[in-house]
């Protein structure tokens, strides 16, 4: 079984897990506990904070605007089809969004959009694989893992353009 070391960090968005291998990030999510699966296989957890301090510090320098990309190694384990779907995620600049469609179109899986929703929703690394900058059609919030509040602080933290449900929308005439 293997063995991830782990830290925990409180942030703007609430309690943060952090996960990682002898070699890569491969766990951010908000924290919930500590899961007994990472991509399908039972891991083991040992509390590190030296192991996660690369990443807990360009988180902070994140959440004070002074970080735009992250430059540690990310190891993201799921389905080849989620792969291609958060690698997709990785290219959106920050202060940028997607729609769920634009993704589907990108991963060469043009109708698949609400697949593009599911990878999004199990993607193991919140913030760092920025499916908070993943829009519903017409720059709508849509879903987060992290709930609501914290997609709309992270896209207001980096400044992206997005629409509230309750905004009246335009209609073409």
């Amino acid at each position: 079984m293997e063995t991830l070391y782990y830290s925990r960090m409180d942030s703007p968005v609430g309690p943060l897990l952090i996960g990682v291998s002898v070699s890569a990030l491969v766990v951010l999510e908000f924290d919930r506990g500590l899961p007994k699966k990472v991509g399908g296989k039972p891991v083991q957890w040992e509390l590190s904070e030296e192991r996660t301090r690369k990443i807990r510090e360009q988180l902070e320098e994140y959440f004070a605007g002074m970080r735009r990309a992250f430059d540690f190694a990310l190891e993201l384990r799921g389905t080849d089809f989620q792969k291609r779907c958060w690698n997709e995620l990785l290219r959106i600049p920050y202060g940028q969004s997607r729609s769920y469609a634009e993704i589907a179109r990108a991963v060469g899986s043009p109708k698949s959009f609400r697949a593009v929703g599911q990878a999004n929703h199990y993607n193991p690394i919140a913030i760092v694989v920025p499916c908070h900058r993943v829009l519903a059609a017409g720059c709508f919030l849509g879903g987060y893992g992290g709930g609501l509040p914290a997609k709309t602080y992270l896209l207001r933290l980096e400044g992206a353009t997005f629409r509230e449900r309750g905004e009246a929308s335009e209609s073409p005439q």
